[in-house]
């Protein structure tokens, strides 16, 4: 369930924890992940991210939590399109195929918010 907390879709951070987040379709990106994607861009050294392996159990349950709710940002982004596809008929068969699912599994999904 969407703790409805706005929070960077890549790195999960929340909007309290970065000094930017910038609105996009759906998604949201932080400062930080910004300026690390213009580094890739201009094929600057990035940092090394910290093995996994590395990281104590509570680090680990935190970064699984993060990236957990940030998926709930995604997912109310795609009922709404969802939503408004069905507003102009578009048939359940269409959006599970754009989905890659059943026209069945598209329909339990997300017909209850119909």
């Amino acid at each position: 369930m969407p703790d409805n907390v706005l929070r960077c879709s890549f790195c999960g951070k929340t909007k309290d924890e970065i000094q930017q987040l910038i609105a996009g379709p759906g998604v949201f990106i932080c400062n930080e992940c910004v300026d690390l994607s213009v580094r890739v861009i201009n094929e600057q050294p990035i940092p090394s991210f910290p093995p996994l392996d590395g990281k104590s159990d509570e680090e680990l349950l935190a970064d699984m939590v993060r990236l957990d709710k940030s998926r709930g940002q995604v997912e109310a982004a795609v009922q709404d399109r969802v939503l408004r596809l069905r507003s102009r008929s578009v048939t359940w068969a269409r959006i599970g195929e754009a989905l890659g699912i059943s026209r069945q599994s598209a329909w339990e999904r997300f017909s209850g918010e119909e």
